[in-house]
């Protein structure tokens, strides 16, 4: 079971407890949310480098107490020379995952950092940079301990990642993966976070920081260059929103698969299920899932190109596609691949300011290319282009890339506000589907919610065809009466799987009392200012 932790003077959850920390002692000091998350966010991309840091892409929702939702897309674009004929001259079918060769995209997530302090001091935030990150700062040069999960994410790729140029030196010590609780040192990236917190976060882009970037990347032949890096900024945007019940659901719009969360969501709405941890809860949010599954894949991509997707969100749509939903038989669409490591983190103010953030380098390592330079880890996100150009994708310089990240937020109308999230590929709707309905439809605490036996429809798992998978902790009988139910069943081996993502919540009551949760598949912690 996961503490479900009370508060009053506001409260960050994060998937590592030293970002929890950093954010929480960011709101002591008087800083709002938005700092909070700053923070939160420069402390995680150092103790939690497997899985996001400076190097990927960020999405977030801010929302301010009676106004209008605001989501902020911090997503790079394909770089210039990203092309689908240069890959073809290096004898790619496909898109590699590891190495100098999936570097494809301009890291977008400091000019989200950029966004969020501009949007905090428009707020009344005045703390410096050099304080929101100084606990980064701290860990990347003393150190932090090696976790579970990055000796993990090394171990299931050892090959891949040690052959991309610089993992082996920033990672490994004397050709060894460092063990579990070791000290884990960053030297470079604790200099490029002090450059930055002094210069300012433009400088990644446009000062030194770019240019040191740029000379890694031209010795390495990248497909990025200094003037992509020049031409990147963040925006600021509208979120995607539909009914729920009494509330109203947000979350990003492409690039991200916010419209899936939400589709989910709004289907299940209208299914009428009675009761929680039953055969039609579970089913009925697995066959939501596959409709909004089938939605994503043939619908996502960069918004310049996207079609109209607002009608997936209308009642026309929903209605009938909700009616259609068997409550006795699972359907048998199709599901693609889901790999992904990514953070999810929400933080909400003594003044009910409230964040949704999401940061990722989508693999574990992303690339798994570190530039000696500044000690920056590559995503590896423009691995989703495809290089036939009559497909659905096809890379295309200055495109922007399918995203898994979706950072949700709910307001309700009995006064209360949700931030909740989880890491996860493409199961991120899946489990923010099951936390969301275990608290706000089952009346489960954050903490018992987030704990819960959690399953996982999809084929991640190397499957020839769509399963899903469910912790060892599942009900036998449950998965019993799934299985009859035509659903291709998988027992897991652990009672909490990573696969199933690491989620947090925070809830803000009408009288101002938070209630917040971490998952216990993660190293984190939801912390009280």
């Amino acid at each position: 079971m996961a503490e479900t932790v009370v508060g009053e003077n506001g409260m960050v959850v994060a998937p590592h407890r030293a970002a929890a920390e950093s954010g929480a002692a960011v709101l002591r000091a008087g800083g709002n949310a938005l700092e909070a998350m700053i923070a939160a966010a420069a402390t995680i991309a150092v103790v939690y480098s497997h899985m996001n840091g400076i190097g990927g892409d960020v999405f977030f929702i801010v929302v301010e107490p009676g106004r209008p939702p605001r989501a902020v897309s911090a997503c790079g674009r394909a770089g210039a020379r990203s092309t689908i004929a240069r890959y073809h001259e290096r004898g790619y079918d496909t898109l590699p995952a590891r190495g100098v060769d999936a570097m494809v995209t301009v890291p977008g997530a400091v000019s989200g950092w950029q966004q969020a302090i501009d949007i905090a001091g428009s707020l009344g935030g005045r703390l410096p940079r050099r304080d929101l990150l100084a606990d980064a700062i701290a860990y990347a040069k003393d150190g932090s301990a090696v976790t579970r999960s990055q000796a993990a994410a090394i171990a299931e790729d050892r090959e891949g990642l040690t052959q991309a140029p610089g993992f082996a030196d920033h990672f490994m010590v004397d050709g060894k993966a460092p063990e579990v609780g070791a000290t884990f040192t960053q030297p470079r990236l604790a200099d490029t976070l002090d450059h930055l917190a002094h210069a300012g976060f433009e400088d990644f882009y446009r000062g030194d920081i770019s240019a040191e970037i740029a000379a890694d990347l031209q010795q390495l032949d990248a497909a990025i260059t200094r003037a992509d890096l020049v031409a990147h900024t963040a925006t600021l945007e509208d979120p995607l929103s539909v009914r729920f019940d009494k509330a109203m659901l947000y979350n990003t719009p492409p690039p991200t698969q916010g419209l899936a969360s939400l589709i989910i969501l709004a289907l299940f709405d209208r299914l009428g299920i009675a009761r929680g941890e039953s055969f039609d809860h579970i089913h009925g949010l697995i066959e939501a899932t596959t409709r909004a599954a089938a939605v994503r894949d043939t619908e996502i991509r960069d918004p310049d190109v996207v079609g109209d997707i607002d009608r997936f969100l209308q009642a026309a749509w929903l209605d009938p596609t909700a009616a259609g939903i068997d409550m006795r038989q699972a359907s048998a669409p199709d599901a693609g691949p889901g790999d992904g490591d990514t953070i999810w983190a929400g933080a909400i103010d003594q003044d009910g300011l409230s964040v949704s953030f999401i940061q990722s380098l989508y693999w574990a390592f992303g690339s798994g290319v570190v530039l000696p330079r500044t000690g920056i880890v590559w995503q590896n996100r423009g691995i989703g282009f495809s290089l036939d150009p009559g497909s659905h994708d096809p890379l295309v310089p200055g495109r922007r890339p399918a995203h898994t990240l979706t950072p949700p937020f709910a307001r309700f109308d009995d006064g209360r506000a949700l931030v909740y999230g989880s890491m996860g590929g493409d199961g991120q709707p899946q489990f923010q589907s099951a936390i969301f309905t275990r608290h706000v439809c089952f009346g489960m605490e954050p903490g018992e919610a987030i704990a819960a036996p959690r399953w996982r429809w999809g084929r991640t798992w190397g499957e020839d065809r769509p399963g899903v998978a469910v912790e060892s902790r599942f009900d036998p009988d449950l998965v019993a009466a799934l299985s009859r139910a035509g659903h291709d069943m998988h027992v897991l081996d652990v009672p909490y799987a990573d696969q199933m993502g690491h989620a947090g919540m925070i809830v803000r009551r009408a009288d101002g009392r938070l209630l917040g949760a971490s998952d216990p598949r993660c190293d984190g912690a939801a912390v009280a200012a």
